[in-house]
């Protein structure tokens, strides 16, 4: 099995285990003792600050905590404050499948034949594969395929802000991230770009709201989500454009050559 999708499986592997400890470890309650600490702002935000850090650690998503942000600060304060939370709290997620995965050095090398990967100049130590086999090894394969096809489509930070726009957990487009060639710098930036208008809604909402509450979005949830899959799918117009343009340049170029 390639690197590739030694990556691919351990990535996914990690972030299913993180999902599965978010559905244990609800948030909600956690959240709502909140309502009485925004009248001391110090402690407030020792506490928020508190929330984003152990985030990771339950794979809770980021728009709650984005409105006990625009609950105890407001929109003109809730809004870069969450943003920050939200880029924060996403590098530990792709620095742990970065690291586990082996990815960017592993990305430069090639599997050896006894399931290791072999080290080149450039990337220190092996890395393991992760051996895989039969259906489940042709799935993961498929899907490690799959988002390196992605990012190499899009590229690193507009497939990094299309990711974030799209509806889908913050975590899985952070593991998505890390097992492909997408350096650090493109997920902060891509991240911030993305998760801007959820973040700006979300602190809305809080801002708005008499108590702490982690019911989601409501009706603006729902036209949210509509409107940034479809700025989602409007990112990768052009990208997918170009590439369907070049297969189909090269597949006329071929039969002009056979004729």
């Amino acid at each position: 099995m390639s690197s590739a999708t030694g990556r691919a499986i351990a990535g996914l592997l990690l972030v299913s285990g993180l999902v599965a400890v978010g559905m244990l470890v609800s948030p909600s309650r956690t959240i709502e003792t909140v309502t009485g600490l925004a009248s001391d702002p110090y402690q407030f935000a020792v506490v928020v600050a508190g929330l984003y850090l152990v985030r990771p650690l339950f794979a809770w998503p980021t728009t709650p905590l984005a409105v006990v942000v625009g609950y105890g600060y407001g929109v003109g304060l809730g809004v870069p404050i969450a943003l920050l939370g939200v880029v924060t709290t996403v590098i530990p997620v792709f620095v742990a499948v970065r690291r586990l995965t082996g990815t960017g050095a592993a990305a430069r090398q090639d599997a050896g034949t006894d399931g290791r990967v072999e080290p080149t100049a450039e990337s220190g130590p092996a890395t393991p594969t992760v051996a895989f086999g039969g259906v489940a090894g042709r799935v993961f394969d498929r899907t490690g395929t799959a988002i390196d096809r992605y990012y190499g489509v899009a590229g690193p930070l507009r497939g990094v802000v299309a990711s974030r726009l799209a509806p889908i957990p913050s975590d899985v487009a952070t593991a998505t991230a890390a097992v492909s060639d997408v350096r650090l710098r493109h997920l902060v930036v891509g991240t911030a770009i993305g998760e801007l208008p959820w973040t700006v809604a979300a602190v809305v909402v809080g801002a708005s709201a008499a108590t702490v509450t982690t019911a989601g979005l409501g009706d603006v949830g729902i036209r949210l989500t509509v409107g940034c899959a479809i700025a989602a799918g409007v990112l990768l117009t052009g990208p997918v454009y170009r590439v369907a343009r070049t297969r189909r340049g090269s597949t006329e170029s071929g039969h002009g050559a056979d004729g």
